[in-house]
C-alpha cells in the first residue's frame, strides 16, 4: 500500500538489495564517509545543504582534492543561502583538479541572487561510484560534530546505503546537477555508461539484513507533496505506535489531524523535538503546535542532552522514513528534499530503540509545562502559528 501511493506520487521505484547501516553520531557519519570518499575508484557526487568552510569542511573538501588529483570525478552541488560563509573560491582548488562545484540554480558568480530566494536544496546525498551512498540530516559543519556551543551535542540520524537504491540517489544528483548546468553552463550528465554500477549479485543471497527502500523526493518542482503524502501515509496506517523525531514542528493541517486522529484513535503516537531554537520565530510555532497536539492525547518529548536535526518516522515494526524533510510547510512545499522509505524489521527495530534510548535524555512536555510559561512567550506563540506557512 505505501509503496504504491509512493510509486504513484514520486514514481519512487522500490528497490531491494540494499545493506542499510544507521548513524545516529556526526562523528562515526563523517569519519566513515571520508573513509569511503577515500576509496572511490571511479566518481563521487556530493550534494548538500550545507558545505560549511570550517574544519570538518576544509577536512570533506580536502579528501575530495585528494580523490580528483588520483583521476576520480568529483562533483559537488550545494545550497548558497545553507552555506552560507562558503564562496566559489572554497573550491577553487578542487576545480583546479579537474573537478566541479557549484551552487543550486545559481548563476555561475552569485553570490546572494538565487531564482527564487525562498527554495533551498534541503537535500544531503552522497553517491560514491555508483553503489554506495548517503542519505539522512547531517550537512557538513562543525556544529554537527556538536562543536557548536550553542547547541552542544548535535543528535541526528543518516543512512549508508549498499544496493539498488544508490541507483535512484545517483539519478536524483544527476537531475539537480543539469538543473543547475542551465545557469552555470558547467558540463551536463547521462544517467548511463559509467554511473550505472549496482551489485546486483546482492540479489541473490536476500536475507533479513536487505532492506526494500524508496528513494523519494519532493520540492517547489511540483505539486506532488511526495514526501509529506509519505508522511501521512505512515501515520494513517499505524496500528500500534509511530515514533516521530523533527527539528521543526509545523505540520500542515492535513499532518495534524492525522495526528489526532492516530491519538485519539489509541495508537501509541510520540514526537521528539529539541530544547532551543535555532530560529526563534520557527520555534515558537513549534511550540504552539507542541501544546496543540499533547492537548490532543500525543505525547510530545523535549530532547534535552543537546540539539535534535534527526528527520525520521517509524511505525508497524517495518515501515520507517530517514531523510532531509522536517515535518513543517517548508519541507512540504518550499525546499527540495529526499527521503529514504524503508520496508525492514531490523533497520525500524534500530530506529525504535535509537529513538526510546534518546527517551533516557528527553523531558515529556505535559499541560503544566504550557501552563507556567509567560504570557508574552504564549503570545509569540500564538503570533508565530500564524506566519506557519511562511516559516
Amino acid at each position: 500500500m505505501m509503496a504504491n501511493l509512493l510509486l504513484n506520487t514520486d514514481n519512487a521505484l522500490l528497490t531491494f538489495g540494499n545493506q542499510v547501516h544507521l548513524f545516529t553520531d556526526g562523528h562515526a557519519k563523517f569519519d566513515q564517509l571520508i573513509k569511503d570518499i577515500d576509496q572511490a575508484k571511479r566518481h563521487i557526487h556530493v550534494e548538500y545543504y550545507t558545505f560549511a568552510a570550517d574544519q570538518l569542511g576544509h577536512r570533506v573538501l580536502a579528501a575530495l582534492e585528494q580523490a580528483a588529483e588520483r583521476g576520480v570525478e568529483v562533483r559537488v552541488l550545494y545550497d548558497l543561502s545553507g552555506s552560507r560563509g562558503t564562496t566559489y573560491r572554497f573550491f577553487s582548488h578542487l576545480e583546479e583538479l579537474g573537478g566541479q562545484a557549484q551552487a543550486f540554480i545559481s548563476s555561475a558568480k552569485a553570490r546572494f541572487n538565487t531564482p527564487r530566494l525562498n527554495y533551498h536544496l534541503h537535500r544531503k546525498l552522497v553517491i560514491i561510484d555508483g553503489d554506495l551512498g548517503y542519505i539522512g540530516g547531517f550537512n557538513i559543519g562543525d556544529q554537527y560534530l556538536g562543536e557548536s556551543p550553542k547547541f552542544g551535542y548535535w543528535r541526528d540520524s543518516h543512512l549508508r546505503v549498499e544496493g539498488t537504491a544508490v541507483l535512484m540517489m545517483q539519478a536524483r544528483f544527476i537531475m539537480d546537477w543539469n538543473t543547475t548546468c542551465r545557469r552555470t553552463k558547467k558540463e551536463r550528465m547521462d544517467l548511463a555508461g559509467d554511473y550505472v554500477n549496482v551489485r546486483t549479485t546482492r540479489l541473490k543471497n536476500p536475507d533479513r539484513s536487505m532492506v526494500p527502500m524508496q528513494i523519494v523526493s519532493s520540492g517547489p518542482d511540483n505539486d506532488n507533496r511526495a514526501i509529506r503524502r509519505g508522511y501521512q501515509g505512515i501515520i494513517s496506517s499505524a496500528r500500534h505506535y509511530v515514533y516521530i523525531q523533527t527539528p521543526y514542528l509545523i505540520p500542515d493541517d492535513a499532518i495534524l489531524e492525522s495526528l489526532v486522529v492516530a491519538a485519539k484513535s489509541g495508537i501509541d503516537v510520540r514526537i521528539m523535538i529539541p530544547p532551543m531554537p535555532d530560529h526563534p520565530f520557527v520555534y515558537r510555532a513549534t511550540e504552539y503546535f507542541a501544546h496543540y497536539l499533547v492537548s490532543n492525547g500525543v505525547k510530545v518529548y523535549k530532547y534535552d542532552k543537546g540539539f535534535l536535526h534527526a528527520k525520521t518516522m517509524v511505525s508497524g515494526g517495518h515501515l520507517a522514513s530517514v531523510g532531509s524533510a522536517n515535518l513543517d510547510y517548508r519541507s512540504f512545499r518550499l525546499n527540495f528534499e529526499v527521503n529514504a522509505f524503508t520496508y525492514n524489521e531490523q533497520l525500524a527495530g534500530e530506529l525504535k530503540a535509537a529513538f526510546e534510548n534518546d527517551l533516557k535524555d528527553c523531558t515529556q512536555l505535559n499541560e503544566e509545562y504550557f501552563d507556567q510559561q509567560s504570557a508574552w512567550r504564549k503570545f509569540k506563540q500564538d503570533f508565530c502559528r500564524l506566519l506557519a506557512p511562511i516559516l
